[in-house]
């Protein structure tokens, strides 16, 4: 028999035991066999029963008179027990032993394994909020607050797309090991994703104490690291909730900590912010917002303006910029600088982008020849797989030939001049869609994006051209700019043009065309119509 067996007989007496419960149960001064008393054996289980014979003795009195079978837990020399008894007719009774011990001890060691997070041992979210509420409950009963840090790790997907997942997870450990020597043996380190922590500080005296944490967070996560040989750094913006001012309960905590994170990394990572009761409210907001716009394209909410793009050489229309509108049912005219970024975070872009581009394919396709249109196309679409055959599947929708269309991008899309990117530009290029490129000057690196690819224009960005006015530099750099893109056989536009003295200045620097309110602002694809037979003085 695997398991230990007792028959008892009505007498109370042992008339059959297997050896594996002789074994349990025997000893060298009291040996149990067939015959022997269960009082006997009673004794034994006291003697060595320890703690667990006070639980035994009192459930036993119970187990004997009910009618049914029941079970409990004894501890015999280090053996951890699984009782069985069940009543036999005639008064008799089946006691069936079972030994647990490896039993349980893997089932505790799988419960640990998953309150813990297996590459850097560190509490998941699971043991974190089994610690959480703990503290929680504390606060409830003594009034001893306690913090919630979340830490997002900044720069880190670069490294571990470039240099490989095990390079990743190596960087990990070490991060762990650097937010652990940070607390208290009474705070608590979680990992709860891929490169998010949380810090659980209890018996905090002040936002004070939290804020020396907070900042040693960001100060040591930022240091460098040597991982198998080479030197990586990252960095960490750590958002903060305390209770109970920001939550008395552990979403709340969270959910919080998470609004001060994202705080934080909209003013530029690398720092730490605490929670504030408008964080809550400017994110009902922009969730709201981002509603609407999911829907804006299914109701048509969407327009497009287009602002005329003057050459200086024979004052002649050439082409318009197309830009979009939104027109929401209770917001008004919704600013196209308060919906594109949140587009272009969440993804929506992509589907906005392709709207537009069909749309200002259809409006350009009823202007006269050569008038092309200009389309801003994001980093996001750049990303997309389909961007080539979303734009062939435009032009050829509407019957534009493709010479008419210019495609416009910013540095954002060069930003790491990947193959694909380059490709992609090639492609469109091939088409006979021109390319070129917006906000000249403002980027970091865009001379060297000059040399990547033969842009066929050059926007030169409007803030050079409103400090034509106030600062002595500002014809140099458009002088400047204007030569680089004669001497590479480029067009150069300089936006944002709204006077006729800037218009000269620009006029003597040798750009080619302008685009500005002083030409003409933003008008309906109608309205193009009527720009082209007004007598232009300029």
């Amino acid at each position: 028999m695997r398991h230990g067996l007792l028959l008892i007989d009505e007498t109370g007496r042992i008339v059959l035991a297997s050896g594996q419960t002789l074994r349990l149960l025997g000893s060298e001064k009291a040996l149990i066999s067939v015959g022997s008393s269960l009082r006997q054996v009673l004794y034994l289980v006291r003697d060595h029963a320890g703690d667990t014979w006070s639980q035994v003795r009192a459930q036993l009195p119970r187990s004997f008179v009910q009618p049914d079978s029941s079970r409990f837990e004894v501890t015999l020399r280090g053996h951890l027990l699984e009782v069985h008894l069940h009543p036999v007719a005639g008064g008799r009774w089946a006691v069936a032993f079972e030994d647990v011990t490896a039993r349980r001890a893997a089932e505790a060691q799988a419960e640990e394994m998953a309150r813990h997070d297996l590459l850097t041992g560190l509490p998941n979210r699971l043991l974190l909020r089994e610690r959480l509420k703990d503290a929680l409950g504390r606060l409830q009963r003594t009034g001893e607050a306690c913090a919630v840090l979340l830490i997002d790790l900044d720069r880190f997907k670069p490294i571990n797309d470039t240099l490989g997942h095990p390079m990743g997870d190596a960087l990990l450990k070490k991060v762990a090991d650097r937010l652990r020597s940070t607390v208290r043996v009474t705070d608590t380190v979680a990992r709860i994703g891929g490169d998010e922590f949380v810090i659980l500080q209890t018996g905090i005296r002040g936002a004070s104490d939290t804020q020396i944490l907070a900042r040693r967070i960001v100060d040591l996560v930022g240091r460098t690291y040597m991982v198998e040989g080479q030197l990586l750094t990252i960095g960490a913006s750590v958002g903060v909730a305390l209770a109970p001012n920001d939550g008395e309960d552990a979403d709340r905590l969270l959910k919080n900590a998470d609004l001060a994170l994202y705080r934080s990394k909209l003013d530029g990572r690398g720092t730490y912010r605490f929670f504030e009761p408008e964080m809550d409210a400017r994110m009902q907001a922009r969730r709201q917002l981002e509603l609407d716009m999911r829907q804006a394209l299914a109701r048509r909410e969407f327009y497009l303006h287009y602002q005329p793009q003057l050459q200086l050489e024979g004052n002649r229309l050439v082409g318009c910029e197309a830009l979009i509108r939104w027109q929401h049912p209770v917001r008004g005219m919704v600013s196209p600088l308060d919906f594109i970024p949140l587009a272009e975070e969440i993804g929506l872009i992509v589907p906005i982008g392709e709207w537009v581009m069909r749309q200002a394919c259809r409006d350009a396709a009823t202007w006269p020849a050569p008038l092309s249109v200009a389309v801003n196309v994001s980093p996001a679409q750049f990303k997309s797989e389909r961007l080539v055959e979303m734009v062939m599947s435009a032009l050829s929708a509407s019957g534009l030939p493709a010479t008419r269309l210019e495609v416009e991008i910013t540095e954002g899309v060069l930003l790491n001049e990947s193959e694909k990117t380059l490709q992609t530009l090639h492609r469109l290029r091939e088409l006979g869609v021109r390319v070129s490129m917006d906000d000249f000057g403002t980027g970091y690196s865009s001379l060297s994006y000059l040399r990547s690819f033969p842009f066929d224009k050059i926007k030169i960005d409007r803030s050079f051209v409103s400090d034509l006015s106030g600062k002595r530099d500002g014809e140099a750099i458009i002088r400047a700019i204007a030569g680089l893109g004669r001497s590479l056989g480029m067009t150069t536009v300089a936006e944002g043009v709204e006077t006729a003295d800037q218009l000269e200045r620009i006029r003597a620097e040798g750009c080619t065309d302008v685009q500005g309110y002083l030409i003409s602002k933003p008008i309906s694809a109608s309205e193009v119509f009527k720009f082209l037979t007004l007598d232009n003085p300029r």
